[in-house]
């Protein structure tokens, strides 16, 4: 019998200071029992405030003992463990199918990360998830706070399942996780320089579609659009709107963002923008023939 997610909320309520956690045999929508093993729980990471992540466990369907340790996390930033686990790298997915009122079906993912490797997905920053502070003040978190938040988990967790502390190691995310898979990567080797323990065997980082900082991630759209031909696509832009009465300003605007192309940031929006405007005179002219014809 399929075990409720209710059955996680004692998790919610009696959570050691340390790390407490369970092993989920079912899960809701997923007919039979997992065919891997999955471990929920909570690890405190501000005893002040009372702030306590949870985290999705599950080992590696080949060698656990061998294969890598990953610890992943989401973007958002606010995107919950679960997103990463059932939509992106996880042995589990969504049947996709017209909602009928009826549970969602869940079915076995060939192609997970968990084929090869060990994987903790974690709800952080607080408030992901399962993820909580029993003090309000604990919410206030910047991406510093939530970096060390994530280190001090990784370390309880190491703690609390020493047969992986000799695993390589891997920091990974996504999205928003490009700014923090870094910085707890740095965390962990500073931590290893410092002789913290446990001595975590460290072997990089990865991130996709990664946030790195607006200066970087929208400048770099200028050298994109070149690459992907988007300049001459707004050039052709240009050429069209010429024969279109009426559109010197739009056409002079146009030509001023193309030689500013270098330092102007905006370009993909421009272009969005211009193909709006022939979309809308292309209308605008399609209504006025149909006018015409009718009223002759």
């Amino acid at each position: 019998m399929a075990r409720p997610l209710l059955s996680l909320l004692p998790l919610l309520l009696f959570s050691s200071p340390a790390l407490c956690a369970v092993t989920i045999t079912h899960l809701p929508g997923f007919e039979g029992p997992l065919p891997f093993h999955l471990e929920t729980g909570y690890a405190s990471v501000d005893e002040v405030n009372g702030v306590e992540l949870f985290y999705y466990f599950i080992r590696s369907e080949r060698n656990p003992k061998e294969d890598p340790l990953i610890l992943w996390h989401n973007g958002g930033p606010g995107c919950s463990a679960f997103s990463g686990l059932v939509f992106e790298i996880g042995p589990v997915k969504f049947v996709t199918s017209k909602y009928d009122g009826r549970l969602p079906s869940l079915v076995y993912n060939p192609y997970g990360w968990t084929k090869v490797a060990n994987v903790i997905w974690v709800d952080s920053p607080v408030g992901t998830g399962f993820s909580f502070s029993r003090n309000p003040k604990g919410y206030v978190v910047d991406d510093t706070i939530t970096s060390k938040q994530a280190y001090e988990f990784l370390r309880k967790w190491l703690v609390e399942h020493p047969q992986f502390i000799s695993n390589h190691l891997y920091i990974a995310g996504d999205s928003f996780g490009g700014k923090i898979v870094p910085i707890v990567a740095s965390m962990v080797a500073k931590g290893i320089e410092d002789g913290h323990y446990p001595l975590i065997n460290l072997k990089g980082y990865l991130v996709g579609n990664p946030i790195t900082g607006e200066a970087v991630d929208f400048n770099s759209r200028v050298e994109f659009a070149h690459m992907k031909i988007f300049i001459n696509q707004l050039e052709n832009c240009v050429y069209a709107l010429k024969g279109i009465p009426g559109n010197y300003k739009v056409i002079e605007f146009l030509r001023d963002v193309i030689s500013r192309t270098k330092n102007n940031y905006y370009i993909i929006n421009i272009i969005i923008f211009c193909y709006y405007m022939l979309f809308y005179y292309m209308l605008l002219l399609l209504y006025i023939t149909i006018l015409t014809k009718y009223f002759n």
